[in-house]
């Protein structure tokens, strides 16, 4: 508190100063003179310096000097006004100097889009890893898991004190979890209940998992006001630090709960963001530190936050050649979706258990849903991929997938939400929950996007993603494998044939003498339409594990 009030003294003495007009005046007494400068410091006193105390209290504003200009520009003009003579040529002059200061802080994003377009520079590859199908990606949507806890609020103690606060998906002891804190739901709860009692855990890959809530006592948190409000917590202990994005809820491993906030730097001018660390508050004592992105402590997922990612990423993809192209000519101009559900970015987590950013960019161009490429920033460094994906394939984007969903489930409402590309099988694939017009779960829609013919929906996304290889078998897609399945010939005998068509082309499911099941399109083996029991075969397939094995390639004996 110390440090407002003597930055706000400041302010104060500097303003009087200005304002306070030295020159005699011949035509005014000395008491009417001296009550003209008494007038000035009461309305200093009175007015401005409490004025700027509430800004910077209640606004948790950045206390550098030079946040400062607009009061600056006010000021030397009221000051220039007041005075004459020699006195009023130096305070014209530094009102002409806090003028040129303004613009300069107005029209930075001009002249400082190539400088933030060379910080937000991403390295470039084609695709993604496959994704390994033995494993279940985090895909129960924030709005399903937000729905389950809001059911399960009565644990909480005290219900009519609180209300759900913010999402935030992480991993716990290795678990995908959302964490959901219990905030104050007013001023005067907060009043009669000074602390909350903890937060909800809910499994972010099981969509039957029940919400747990945890006990944990937390002070400081969003919803608290004056000093325990936790943002305002962190500008007290760091009044300079450039803080952008929401604070958000990190635990660990032992299920205490911290809130943290990305810190970072102005690009020029106080335009733009450049993160460089976090400061962590313990959200019981307020014990507060801060950290360079490079010694984040291993518990912190999220330490760069969406905010400051989706900057970076129409950075990106709007000034690549500066900042009138991105108005005018737009050439190579991509811009970011707007489908993530934080701050238009999806948290994901790769196999390396790290979480990332996921965001697809699309063309500027209006009722064009052609995918651009799509970007994976990691959550901890900030270090961002792009991926341009196939070229000798067009993507459809998320906002195309989403599209396809509304309209496969037009008569029952349903809609999309949280959409991400995986490449499922070497197929750039858009995996998306499924959700009613209350927010609850239906089901899992996978769609190709290089081939939006080829869609499938299940229970489960594992389900799903067992359907989307055989529809991939009967489709135009290939199954080119998964991290995991590997590729294996075997020779045989036919002992039973199945055959269905499936539009131009016939689906060959077939039992060896080996009792295993094998599955092939015609569209990759056009002699498989031949295939009869007593054949003898050489398959060459995936061993993926599952009833019916993928066959990439098959040679007939005697065809």
């Amino acid at each position: 508190m110390g440090n407002i009030v003597l930055f706000t003294l400041i302010i104060g003495i500097a303003s009087a100063l200005i304002l306070i007009p030295f020159y005699k005046n011949d035509q005014l007494s000395k008491k009417e003179s001296k009550h003209i400068k008494s007038g000035i410091i009461i309305a200093v006193v009175v007015i401005l310096i409490p004025a700027v105390f509430a800004f910077y209290y209640f606004s948790n504003f950045d206390r550098n000097l030079s946040s400062l200009w607009p009061l600056a520009i006010l000021l030397t003009a009221g000051g220039a006004v007041l005075s004459k003579g020699m006195e009023r040529k130096i305070k014209g002059f530094l009102f002409v100097v806090s003028l040129i200061a303004g613009g300069y802080f107005l029209s930075a994003f001009i002249f400082n889009a190539d400088e933030k377009y060379e910080i937000a520079k991403m390295d470039q590859k084609v695709e993604i890893k496959t994704f390994d199908e033995t494993e279940t990606p985090a895909s129960v949507p924030p709005q399903f898991a937000r729905n389950k806890m809001k059911k399960a609020f009565g644990q909480v103690p005290n219900t009519s004190y609180y209300e759900l606060g913010n999402l935030q998906i992480q991993k716990v002891n290795g678990e995908y979890v959302y964490i959901s804190p219990v905030e104050f739901s007013g001023f005067f709860k907060w009043w009669k209940g000074d602390q909350t009692p903890g937060y909800f855990s809910l499994s972010a890959t099981d969509s039957s998992a029940n919400p747990k809530f945890v006990k944990s006592e937390m002070v400081f948190t969003p919803s608290s006001f004056f000093n325990k409000n936790i943002e305002r917590h962190m500008r007290m202990k760091y009044p300079k630090k450039i803080f952008y994005g929401d604070v958000q809820l990190e635990i660990d491993e032992e299920g205490k709960p911290f809130y943290i906030r990305s810190y970072g730097k102005f690009i020029s001018a106080r335009n733009g963001f450049d993160v460089e660390g976090i400061v962590v508050v313990d959200s019981k004592t307020g014990e507060t530190k801060e950290y360079p992105l490079a010694s984040v402590p291993d518990f912190i997922d999220g330490a760069v936050s969406p905010e400051t990612v989706s900057l970076q990423n129409s950075y990106f993809g709007n000034f690549v050649h500066g900042f009138w192209n991105s108005k005018f000519g737009k050439s190579d101009v991509k811009l970011p979706s707007d489908e993530g559900t934080e701050a238009n970015v999806s948290p994901i987590f790769g196999e390396d258990g790290v979480m990332y950013y996921f965001t697809d960019f699309t063309s500027p161009k209006e009722g064009v849903d052609s995918m651009l490429g799509y970007s994976l920033t990691n959550a901890r460094t900030g270090k961002a991929t792009y991926y341009t994906g196939n070229p000798d394939q067009s993507y459809m984007d998320s906002q195309g997938a989403l599209q396809i969903i509304e309209k496969k489930f037009i008569e029952k409402k349903w809609h999309g939400q949280m959409p991400i590309l995986y490449n499922f099988y070497g197929e750039a694939s858009w995996l998306t929950p499924v959700l009613d017009s209350n927010g609850f779960l239906q089901n899992y829609f996978i769609v190709s996007a290089a081939n939006p013919e080829i869609s499938v929906y299940g229970v489960t996304p594992n389900e799903a993603l067992k359907q989307y290889k055989t529809a991939l078998q009967r489709g135009k897609g290939t199954v080119d494998g998964s991290s995991k399945a590997e590729d294996k010939q075997i020779s045989g005998t036919v002992l039973r044939v199945y055959k269905e068509k499936s539009g131009d082309f016939t689906v060959v499911s077939f039992l060896l003498d080996n009792q295993k099941n094998y599955l092939i399109s015609s569209e990759k083996a056009p002699l498989a339409i031949y295939l009869k029991e007593g054949d003898k075969v050489t398959v060459r397939y995936l061993e993926t594990g599952e009833e019916f094995l993928p066959a990439k390639t098959i040679e007939i004996e005697g065809l």
